[in-house]
């Protein structure tokens, strides 16, 4: 596919993700400048990120270490300035260094022992000039119930002492949560694990005041995530098209 085409490709399938944002908003009642929409580009290659900086894209989306780093460096500094880059996959502690040295926000912490590894990783970048901020950070959480977790995440009991370890370290700042429906619900099910992320940010909330991201809803339920709070929605599919 020629440039100007692929161009057009990505134009029209944000045009069209917009539009559905929209109609989501409307339906819900709430303010479209609540949402923030982050295009998933993992497997694809740099070229196309620079076609979305070009559409008015500011944040994007990548789930694998080894591929985002890359992809992030070949990046031109303009087009680089212009984005925020979200770590969205799950995380070894080994890869967490160097994560720190392009992401803007990591949003799958999920245990007490990558929260170490972050903020050291952030105080060796800012001691090198690799980064100038802190991290801003989302805790995972399994919305999964018996038998149906395992997409990630820490359980939901265990988010108020995950989340006073993001509060106490030096280099990482604490947004909201994150989370990925469970796998083989119909709506009403993905509504009621949407539900029970947004009643744990409220509670989240009562004890971290700036935590108040809620990243959840994809290609396909991302308007069931506006019904429910959602203000980060992470979509890769209906962006960017089938994987190459």
């Amino acid at each position: 596919m020629s440039t100007d085409a692929r161009r057009e490709e990505l134009a029209a399938n944000l045009a069209a993700v917009h539009a559905r944002i929209d109609a989501a908003c409307a339906a819900a009642g709430r303010d479209r400048d609540e949402l923030t929409l982050i295009a998933v580009t993992k497997f694809f290659p740099a070229s196309d990120v620079a076609h979305l900086a070009a559409l008015g894209a500011r944040h994007i989306g990548e789930n694998r270490d080894q591929e985002a780093g890359s992809k992030v460096a070949e990046l031109a500094p303009d087009v680089r300035a212009q984005l925020t880059v979200h770590f969205i996959g799950q995380l070894q502690t080994n890869k967490a260094n160097h994560v720190t040295r392009y992401a803007d926000v990591v949003q799958s912490v999920d245990r007490a022992k990558l929260v170490r590894a972050l903020d050291r990783g952030v105080g060796h970048a800012l001691d090198e000039g690799a980064r100038h901020t802190p991290l801003e950070v989302l805790l995972q959480v399994d919305l999964g119930e018996g038998e149906d977790r395992g997409r990630g995440g820490a359980l939901p009991e265990d988010i108020p002492g995950l989340a006073d370890a993001v509060a106490g370290t030096e280099h990482l700042r604490l947004r909201g949560l994150m989370a990925v429906a469970p796998l083989g619900l119909d709506e009403a099910g993905t509504r009621a694990a949407f539900e029970r992320l947004r009643a744990l940010s409220q509670s989240l909330r009562a004890d971290h005041p700036e935590s108040t991201w809620i990243s959840a809803g994809m290609s396909g339920d991302l308007e069931t995530a506006v019904t429910c709070g959602a203000t980060h929605l992470r979509v890769g599919t209906s962006i960017m098209g089938s994987r190459l």
